[in-house]
């Protein structure tokens, strides 16, 4: 047996683990900003709860979840995406009473998949969810703030926002039944599993990857078309809230979401730099899902954007910490004492257990250390140690009473 990580899951390692940390600490500081508080759900619910939300006929209830029989007999399903987890929190603890109410998520997901360029079995994901509010500069401030997030990771100018109205209940019916009339000429050309989604799901169709049906689909009807006034007027709302904000974003007809709740606001940000699998921040507005689970009829609105993705974007790596390398050439009993009093004055400090003074120092330089703090027989002797700046390379006897005053520089 080859100890190996299992296909589709991979090791955050150091580096790349900065990366990560780098996108969720960014997502939820400029959260914070909009008023949004953490929530974290259980990475596994009863199965029902994804069955119900994403859809008995949908390709991550059909293909991809990960569910099991517990000990006790109970269906449960590893979380693959986050936004059902918050609808049933809202729920099962009475949040209604808090509305509006906005939260911030981070965590990992999973779905079983075909593993490609930034898209694992297990993967990671940060989202927001805003409930109780059904105005469409709701949806301008969500969106925007998807976009602060993208900027602040230095991706301005490198991803495109996508926008489409899936319009309310009565434009997604008639749009349906257009759909249907269409779609009923090619039945010849449909998948097997388009043929199946035809009266139950239509809207699904269009997100099929079978080649005979994006072919079919290509010349199908747009939703747009069939947008009563109420849904137009919402869009154009949403239109000029980012206008207002100074948020881009084109106008993509054949952008939509397949799940009855979702209503209004679609929306995607692509880039072209990952791949065909471009997107990497998406959302959309999703006024029927609390009501559709057994809660009260609740507007929400949110996006989630994967956290892999967004790091393999990132220019560079964020940079490691200097540290201060305490070098200890005797008594480790004094050195070790050293280091915890250093490391809770806020210091960041890197203790050698072995070697000489040439392998320490070596070691501290290739840690990118700071400044390295010589502990010496003679210095312990005198109360003092020896610190070197590692890029000037001068250094000076400091008594240990001052250590942490003339340390400052090195913060």
């Amino acid at each position: 047996m080859s100890l190996q990580p299992v296909r589709g899951t991979h090791d955050l390692l150091p580096e790349e683990a900065r990366r990560h940390r780098r996108v969720e600490d960014t997502a939820f500081e400029i959260a914070e900003r909009y008023g949004y508080g953490e929530i974290a759900t259980p990475i596994f619910e009863f199965t029902e709860v994804f069955a119900r939300t994403l859809g008995e006929t949908s390709d991550v209830v059909t293909k991809e979840m990960y569910t099991f029989t517990d000990r006790g007999g109970e269906s449960i399903t590893l979380r693959p995406e986050g936004t059902a987890g918050v609808a049933r929190a809202f729920i099962s603890g009475g949040l209604s009473q808090h509305l509006p109410l906005k939260v911030f998520y981070r965590g990992p997901m999973f779905r079983y998949e075909r593993p490609q360029k930034g898209r694992l079995r297990q993967f990671h994901q940060v989202g927001v969810e805003f409930l109780g509010v059904s105005d469409p500069l709701a949806d301008a401030e969500v969106i925007g703030l998807g976009a602060h997030l993208l900027d602040a990771l230095g991706l301005e100018g490198r991803v495109q926002l996508e926008l489409n109205s899936l319009g309310d209940a009565e434009s997604r019916a008639a749009y349906r039944e257009a759909l249907v009339a269409y779609l009923s000429r090619f039945k010849d050309s449909l998948s097997k599993e388009s043929l199946d989604r035809l009266e139950r799901n239509p809207l699904r169709i269009l997100d099929s990857k079978d080649e005979g049906d994006r072919r079919v689909v290509a010349d199908a009807p747009l939703l747009g078309d069939h947008l009563n006034e109420a849904s137009r007027a919402f869009f154009d709302g949403l239109k000029r809230g980012l206008d207002g904000l100074g948020v881009a974003y084109r106008v993509n007809p054949r952008l939509v979401r397949g799940l009855d709740y979702y209503c209004h606001t679609a929306f995607e940000f692509t880039t072209d730099a990952l791949g065909a699998q471009g997107t990497v921040l998406a959302g959309g507005r999703y006024d029927g899902l609390i009501g559709q689970m057994g809660g009260p009829a609740t507007p929400g609105i949110g996006w989630a954007a994967g956290v892999e993705r967004l790091g393999m974007l990132l220019a560079e790596a964020p940079a490691a910490p200097r540290p201060l390398a305490l070098i200890p050439m005797t008594g480790m009993d004094q050195a070790l004492a050293l280091a915890g009093v250093l490391r809770r004055a806020g210091f960041v400090v890197d203790l050698g257990f072995s070697g000489n003074m040439g392998k320490r120092m070596k070691r501290a330089n290739k840690l990118g250390a700071r400044a390295a703090i010589i502990l010496g027989e003679d210095e312990a002797a005198r109360g003092a140690v020896t610190v070197r700046d590692l890029d000037s390379g001068a250094q000076e006897e400091v008594a240990l009473a001052e250590l942490e005053d003339r340390l400052d520089r090195f913060r």
